[in-house]
């Protein structure tokens, strides 16, 4: 039986779902490994210099400061998205004794840490960057680059003047519950000692670099780091390219995912060879970035950034809308998918015309790469063979081009990764590849809760560990507060809470209800303020099961590396199921009629 697609091919509209059912298995099948997520090494012991900070000497954090003894209302962990939104949400709540503290050097989070060239957000700027209207910020583009990302958040710490409230450059090594006060004790590498009555993690899931599981990182002689630890000693140039210190020298690039995508049209217009080594080959989309125009930004209405966000989540949650004002690749995909969601036997999905969609749409993707790539064999290894929301799309329009350039060669090594790595080089099936300078291009540690993304222990009541109370799974309220773990809020931990492919939405609203909760317990006089446990039941009743699709897909972060049967990741384990929109009207809900019956509270 073939499918029509439906859509434009260069070569055919129509496919054999049964054929392509079972190559995806197959590729599928090369790339399971039962190591799982412990097939990574960690940043730590031999390999802790792949975590360390490049900028830190040019950023206000490396400046030299004395200790800091101090007691404070809120303690604020992480400089990023979540932390900047959470401090601004504090401040209009009427809530200014607060401390900031994170071991980078600046504010930005993930946009201080991943300054390779050609960074850029996948996801559009007016929506993704927070705080547009109130800080009267224009972005640039439709998908801004690093550098103005992370300049936004610097901006947003001078404009409500966060670095006098700042620690950064600061690691923290421990924080325990000291029931005596009735406050967090909080100790970092700089020999601060910091006492607060409410603290909020907000240490993003996509902070702690992985490195992949090669035998022999350790004994490269030449240069390497990881992508988000880029050294512009070494390459030269800067973000947008002119990476002239390369001209001469020979890089292997490991790695297919977002990084990678946006760092190889560089390097192969700078370097002398560039070989990637690839184990699953990406979706790349087109991006279709264009500039912003000024006549139309000036006459958006206010509050219009909300709902503009709203209006995201809606598209991208298969809600019908009247019109699609994002229109990118991303949307127009929900929106085919959400066309046949419902026209299924009573009203619900259609899950044979989802999955022809799907594989339309991967199709589409297999043929962009025929037409673009030039040697076939290559083209062949770059086709991606699994459901397209296996893993995340990617986006660019000089990603696939590279590959025509004489100096790219690209490694497939069909599912197996490369064997293992000498002082000269890389070896894949024999052959070494020699180089001078290895670029890990190998994502973040997804799976570790917001505490050991943050690198330190955190002691609850009694002197239980949070690790220790999680062991056998997370227990929490709307993902954010824990049973023994008084006055401490998780914020952007996406587990049991909601996830949106703009992550910086489900953020500001919870940012938004934490601020509220402590302004109303300070003013309450509230010492203590404990979470119960019955946010579990209101889970399982909305649960939405993925098991199904999960298993069938090419492992990935999305599929806890396809163990499907251990601790899922906390960027997409344990969803809240009815979405971002349905998780932010249970936090408004609750905070007006729930709380009394979820909340244990103790008053001075």
């Amino acid at each position: 039986m073939t499918v029509s697609t439906g859509s434009h091919q260069s070569s055919s509209n129509e496919f054999d779902p049964a054929r392509l059912r079972q190559k995806y298995r197959q590729e599928r099948d090369k790339r399971l490994r039962p190591e799982a997520n412990t097939q990574y090494l960690d940043v730590s012991g031999n390999y802790a210099r792949f975590a360390s900070d490049p900028y830190l000497e040019s950023s206000p954090g490396g400046r030299p400061r004395e200790a800091r003894i101090a007691e404070v209302d809120t303690l604020i962990l992480g400089g990023g998205w979540s932390g900047l939104q959470m401090a601004v949400r504090l401040e209009e709540a009427g809530v200014r004794d607060f401390l900031i503290v994170d071991q980078a050097g600046d504010f930005g989070g993930v946009w201080y840490w991943n300054r390779y060239p050609g960074v850029r957000c996948d996801i559009e700027s007016y929506i993704y960057m927070p705080l547009l209207e109130e800080t009267g910020t224009m972005p640039t583009e439709k998908y801004v680059g690093g550098p103005e990302l992370l300049e936004h958040a610097r901006s947003i710490g001078r404009g409500y003047d966060l670095y006098s409230r700042a620690l950064l450059g600061t690691t923290i090594t421990d924080i325990t519950w000291s029931e005596e006060r009735s406050r967090w004790a909080v100790s970092t590498e700089r020999g601060d000692l910091l006492h607060a009555r409410f603290v909020m993690a907000g240490t993003g899931p996509l902070s702690r670099p992985k490195l992949p599981g090669i035998k022999g990182i350790e004994s490269f002689r030449g240069k390497a780091f990881h992508s988000s630890r880029w050294d512009y000693r070494v390459t030269g140039g800067d973000w947008s390219g002119g990476l002239d210190k390369l001209a001469d020298k020979r890089v292997a690039l490991i790695g297919t995912g977002a990084s990678s995508v946006q760092i190889l049209p560089h390097l192969a217009a700078s370097a002398q060879q560039v070989y990637l080594f690839q184990r699953t080959p990406a979706v790349v989309n087109t991006r279709g970035n264009r500039p912003t125009a000024p006549d139309w930004y000036r006459n958006l209405e206010a509050g219009w950034q909300r709902k503009r966000k709203d209006h995201f989540v809606e598209l991208m949650s298969g809600l019908p809308v009247a019109e699609d004002l994002i229109d990118d690749e991303a949307t127009r995909m929900a929106r085919k998918v959400a066309a046949v969601a419902r026209s299924g036997p009573g009203g619900g999905p259609d899950f044979a015309a989802m999955q022809a969609i799907d594989f339309g749409k991967m199709e589409e993707i297999r043929q962009r790469v025929t037409d673009i790539v030039q040697n076939p064999a290559t083209a062949k290894s770059l086709q991606p063979w699994y459901d397209y929301f296996c893993k995340r799309p990617l986006f660019s329009d000089d990603y696939y081009p590279a590959f025509n350039n004489d100096n790219v060669k690209l490694v497939d090594t069909d599912g197996r990764g490369a064997d293992h790595v000498t002082e000269r080089g890389i070896v894949f099936d024999g052959v070494e590849y020699e180089v001078d300078l290895i670029i890990y291009s190998t994502g973040f540690d997804s799976n570790a809760y917001t505490y050991k993304a943050g690198g330190y222990e955190l002691t609850g009541r009694g002197g239980v560990s949070l690790a220790e109370h999680w062991q056998h799974g997370m227990r929490s309220l709307h993902g954010m507060m824990t049973s023994r773990f008084p006055n401490l809020f998780l914020i952007g931990g996406v587990e049991q809470a909601a996830i949106s492919t703009n992550f910086a939405h489900v953020v500001s609203g919870q940012a938004a209800h934490v601020a509220a909760l402590t302004a109303g317990f300070l003013r309450a006089g509230v010492t203590v303020a404990e979470a119960e446990q019955r946010w579990a039941d209101e889970l399982a009743r909305v649960h939405i099961d993925r098991t199904r699709y999960d298993a069938e897909c090419t492992p990935s972060y999305f599929n806890n590396e396809g163990k499907l049967d251990g601790p899922r990741p906390t960027v997409l384990g344990g969803q809240y199921g009815r979405g971002p929109i349905g998780y932010l009207a249970v936090l408004q809900e609750w905070a007006a009629t729930g709380m009394d019956r979820d909340i244990s509270i103790t008053t001075a």
